[in-house]
């Protein structure tokens, strides 16, 4: 019997502990006036354009940046271009060295790294209860594995940033909405019909447009969607809608009646009942909600 040897995998990347995970929603005119800890941040951008200080250097940063905050950096920003803002923050420990990279960097996160961080938040949907609070609190029925999934999906997040400071990936190709149907996988379909809901956000859309624009049966359509998102094709095309109500109410700007004429419905009652269907509150809860925040 031959000898084996065993090989000791060697870790780039660790995280030893999370702080704090949120995914965060602020009107327009939100300001906040800087903190600074002794743990690493995480900061991305999901929606609108903030200005940003960090240990005194200036950033501008728009919808899909992201940047880190070292321990002990203090940083602080505000929304600009009278723009509601969303965000994604994630704090977090690692004594690793390879972290050293991340000083101070700022980068434009791409598809697959979008994907990434949106699996972290999801996961951690999984562990903690939603919304999450400043003292994480688990889930008494989480799902098997899901903390363990956090921090794996965390270090390959940053080891796949870390890699493209130091390699220039070759250009990802977006064949979603090109390429015949028979050779979709079943990813590419979702997200051939994600686009075309965003390009129809505005519309009345029915399942039939959809079939025949991407050539594939009702019933394949709603079987791969259905897995792959968890949701139905109307029901995620609601939550679609309710989020840009969500984002207008934040810019205020347009009243509720002008909203639910925007987006399609056929009364602002019927937009009010969706709202609090998919929200658990009414607009007008919503709203106040966001001025508390302001």
């Amino acid at each position: 019997m031959p000898e084996y040897k065993k090989v000791h995998l060697k870790p780039t990347i660790v995280i030893n502990k999370i702080v704090t995970m949120y995914y965060l929603e602020f009107s327009k005119c939100f300001e906040f006036l800087g903190e600074d800890h002794d743990f690493w941040e995480l900061f991305y951008v999901d929606k609108g354009e903030i200005e940003m200080t960090a240990d005194g250097i200036h950033y501008s940063l728009k919808q899909g940046s992201l940047i880190f905050h070292k321990p002990n950096e203090f940083h602080r920003f505000h929304a600009i271009q009278d723009k509601a803002i969303n965000l994604i923050v994630i704090t977090f420990e690692s004594s690793s060295k390879a972290m050293r990279h991340f000083h101070n960097y700022v980068t434009y996160l791409q598809d697959g790294e979008r994907n990434l961080l949106a699996d972290i938040i999801k996961e951690g949907t999984n562990a903690f209860n939603f919304p999450f609070q400043l003292h994480l609190q688990r889930k008494d029925d989480q799902q098997t594995g899901s903390e363990q999934m956090i921090k794996n999906y965390l270090e390959i997040f940053l080891i796949r940033l870390l890699r493209k400071m130091t390699t220039n990936p070759p250009s990802e190709i977006d064949t979603s909405l090109s390429s015949p149907a028979k050779e979709r996988s079943d990813d590419d379909m979702t997200n051939a019909i994600i686009q075309f809901l965003k390009f129809r956000l505005y519309t009345h859309v029915h399942i039939s447009e959809i079939s025949n624009t991407l050539h594939v049966s009702k019933s394949r359509l709603m079987d791969i969607f259905k897995k792959k998102t968890g949701k139905g094709i109307m029901e995620y095309f609601s939550y679609m809608k309710i989020e840009q109500a969500k984002l207008s109410i934040r810019e205020d700007v347009r009243n509720f009646t002008e909203i639910s004429s925007m987006l399609g419905f056929s009364s602002v009652h019927y937009f009010s009942k969706t709202f609090k269907r998919l929200t658990g509150m009414s607009p007008s809860e919503y709203a106040k909600s966001v001025m508390a925040r302001r």
